[in-house]
């Protein structure tokens, strides 16, 4: 069974996917566009206190990591990526 996952902050998502090798490209609004050369979408990440597990997947697909993957980074394990 899958465990369930926590909402973060995007300070905390902006950490993960700038330790996965993305970088800020732009900042629209409320929404920090992140993007990865070899990656075809860029990351949005939404300036919200707590971001739901929707936009974590969402954006975990985009990326190519599991959501697992990414609650690993956010509590501070490595998963060997880079």
């Amino acid at each position: 069974m899958a465990r369930r996952s926590r909402p973060v902050s995007w300070k905390q998502m902006v950490s993960v996917f700038e330790r996965l090798g993305f970088r800020v490209h732009r900042t629209k609004g409320d929404h920090i566009i992140m993007v990865k050369p070899g990656v075809h979408r860029p990351v949005v990440v939404p300036k919200y206190k707590a971001i739901g597990s929707d936009i974590i997947l969402a954006n975990c697909r985009t990326a190519g990591i599991s959501k697992a993957e990414f609650m690993d980074m956010v509590e501070g394990r490595d998963i060997g990526l880079i």
